[in-house]
């Protein structure tokens, strides 16, 4: 049976750049590098502590209709909301509004990754 969830993936414009922002200025450890050819690579990234990775991909990979920006249906948790925007605001990250309470009860908020990715971000 399924054991657990590896990774999701999201369309980037550029895995070097992409790289940079997720190890740099979100935090994250690089998981995976394995070259695919010669300009790109398998890349994963992981939230220290964590066991599902996101796959840094070239939109091309995900299919010709893939567009690279907006709504990913990517999540993020943290346990301390406020804390994180303060950090991630210093550290440069666009933030679409500050963390505000959910209709379902909890703090949340949504970002954008270098490309414009749009990511939800709640509180645990």
């Amino acid at each position: 049976m399924i054991s657990f969830i590896h990774s999701a993936t999201i369309a980037v414009s550029d895995q070097r750049k992409a790289l940079d922002f997720y190890v740099n200025t979100l935090g994250w450890e690089k998981a995976l590098d394995v070259p695919m050819g010669e300009a790109e690579s398998f890349i994963t990234v992981v939230p220290p502590g964590a066991t599902t990775q996101l796959s840094l991909a070239p939109a091309h990979w995900l299919g010709p209709d893939r567009k690279v920006g907006g709504p990913t249906g990517i999540a993020f948790v943290a346990p301390d909301i406020e804390e994180t925007y303060k950090i991630l605001t210093e550290r440069g990250v666009q933030f679409k509004e500050p963390p505000a309470m959910m209709p379902w009860g909890a703090k949340a908020t949504w970002f954008y990754d270098q490309d414009g990715n749009e990511i939800f971000l709640a509180e645990e």
